[in-house]
């Protein structure tokens, strides 16, 4: 059985190179339960999912990292983010003038999804200031010129890190799947000892198939690769799906609209209605909470 909503981390211990493998089941079936997405996009949906849940461990601080990819095919913007605790969520917006066919619905590539584009990586602090040091977003952006999300994260890593870093990855409609492994700055070996066991590792690593990282359980698939290496695993951690949504975070959206048009929203509708995307939970304003929210007297 493959592990449920779990990310383990693990190194070599005789080499500079580390891996992660996280598999999600519970949290990705309840995010595709909040969209009806055909195949093809839950699919592609699960790949992002697991994607940054493997790159999470560049959160060092309260905040949450985003991988969005925008094209100018069906697909015209699909986002997965995950928080320091490992609250991930996700979703795809695509256009709406293009119906998609039965073909792309069910087998569409992520290229045959996306078209032309880039893929964005944002890391966010929760907070301005951390332990007395200002910390600023940061965010990074590489064209979408491989066949898959994997190839284009490794074209990430290379222009952004310069570390070596591989990514296998794969989705169903039960599981999502991800494994990783990234060469470390020299500390344990010289250069030439690090790329010998690179190549080594890296060959291993690429024996992994499809089906194993979605039916497997991390401890049999580390065994399968790496059982003649010195692996040390650490402590798994939870990985959930989790809304940041919220009431206060709804009304921070209608004062950003401003007074004006949200009374004119107002005296159109009789009331205004949010709905989060990401988990369908809704939110209803009467006048009487739109004039609080103003702090004075509302058109209605």
């Amino acid at each position: 059985m493959p592990s449920n909503d779990l990310l383990n981390r693990f190194i070599f211990d005789d080499c500079d190179i580390r891996g992660e493998l996280v598999t999600l089941g519970e949290s990705y079936r309840e995010i595709l339960s909040h969209n009806n997405y055909p195949p093809a996009i839950q699919k592609l949906l699960g790949e992002f999912l697991a994607a940054i849940s493997l790159m999470s461990s560049t959160l060092k601080f309260d905040g949450m990292i985003i991988l969005q990819a925008r094209g100018d095919g069906a697909i015209s913007t699909i986002m997965a983010e995950c928080n320091h605790h490992n609250n991930i969520r996700g979703i795809v917006r695509l256009k709406p003038d293009v119906e998609l066919s039965e073909e792309l619905a069910n087998n569409g590539s992520m290229q045959d999804l996306l078209g032309n584009g880039v893929l964005v990586i944002t890391i966010e602090p929760k907070r301005a200031e951390n332990f007395g040091g200002k910390l600023e977003r940061y965010q990074g952006i590489v064209p979408l010129e491989r066949e898959t999300l994997a190839g284009c994260l490794e074209d990430y890593f290379q222009q952004s890190e310069q570390l070596a870093t591989r990514f296998w990855i794969a989705a169903d409609n039960e599981h999502a799947s991800g494994f990783l492994i990234q060469a470390l700055p020299h500390q344990l070996k010289t250069p030439e000892e690090n790329r010998d066991q690179w190549e080594t590792i890296e060959a291993l690593a690429n024996t992994i198939t499809p089906e194993e990282l979605l039916q497997l359980d991390h401890e049999q698939i580390l065994y399968r690769l790496f059982h003649e290496q010195q692996v040390r695993v650490f402590d798994p951690t939870q990985v959930k799906f989790a809304c940041s949504c919220s009431r206060e975070r709804s009304e921070s959206a209608l004062l950003a609209l401003g007074k004006t048009e949200v009374e004119e929203l107002l005296v159109e509708k009789g009331s205004i209605d949010i709905d989060c995307q990401f988990c369908n939970k809704h939110y209803h304003f009467t006048p009487e909470d739109v004039r609080v929210l103003l702090g004075g007297k509302t058109l209605h």
